[in-house]
């Protein structure tokens, strides 16, 4: 990184045993430029972030001129890949927007009001940082791989085959969401739904459908009520029998109750 080192300024950093290796986002202060390993020039204004590291061949070359306030964080705290922290370095993010915005808000609080602020308000906002990080880091490499996904990408790939064989794998957790899906296969929640879009549904409504054919199996084996609905319910993740119930019947015309009986000698 040619930046002058004098330009360059640390906002915060984790507490951290050994060196481990650190992620550095820039944020740049003023209208500049960069260039590319590969010589291309990419212009940078007020905002923007670059996710920098001078070790990595990556990385950007900067400008003289060029001034940013730098947020260094052990890497190791970021709960992600190495492999996914080197393959975001020298990329830039529009700080006008989107996660790029928050992020690029968030330090201009580390860095304006460090020295207002105690220890332990900066450290809540580091980790808050770090959080948004996470976020970002994924969202671009999700971005990126979409530009690589063809538009008429079957619905029968690969990776739609793993995240429904990981839905029906965790279908009684309370817990499974788009979210949780997303965050599980390293992919927005923007590109999931991308996926099922072209199975004609959501993710929502592929978990609904696939818990509800289990419990509708389920009763089916235990006829004459030897299984509650209540107990069926809460075992393949619904929140409570009432709404169970609700969506059984919007879904099968009948009760859960009603279901389980005709299913009796």
């Amino acid at each position: 990184m040619s930046v002058p080192s004098g330009q360059i300024r640390v906002v915060s950093e984790l507490p951290v045993a050994g060196d481990d290796g650190f992620l550095h986002l820039g944020r740049v202060l003023g209208d500049s430029t960069a260039t590319t390993p590969d010589g291309e020039e990419v212009r940078l204004g007020p905002g923007d972030l670059v996710f920098c590291d001078p070790d990595r061949p990556r990385s950007l070359r900067f400008a003289e001129e060029c001034t940013m306030t730098v947020l260094r964080l052990p890497r190791r705290h970021l709960a992600l890949s190495q492999e996914d922290l080197d393959r975001v370095t020298g990329m830039t993010v529009r700080g006008g927007e989107g996660v790029g915005a928050l992020v690029s808000d968030l330090l201009i609080v580390l860095a304006t009001e460090a020295e207002a602020h105690g220890t332990r308000m900066i450290g809540q906002l580091t980790r808050s940082a770090a959080d948004l990080l996470v976020v970002l880091v994924m969202e671009m490499l999700q971005d990126e791989a979409e530009q690589d996904v063809p538009t008429a990408q079957s619905p029968g790939s690969e990776l739609l085959d793993r995240i429904k064989a990981y839905i029906d794998r965790h279908l009684t957790d309370p817990e499974l969401s788009p979210q949780s899906v997303a965050r599980a296969h390293r992919i927005s929640v923007r590109y999931l739904h991308k996926l099922f879009q072209q199975e004609g549904t959501t993710p929502g409504q592929w978990v609904k459908r696939r818990r509800l054919d289990r419990c509708k199996q389920e009763l089916t084996r235990t006829p004459n009520r030897r299984t509650t609905v209540a107990a069926v319910a809460h075992r393949w993740g619904f929140s409570s029998p009432a709404h169970f119930s609700r969506t059984f019947k919007d879904a099968y015309g009948m009760s859960p109750s009603q279901w389980q009986a005709l299913a009796s000698p």
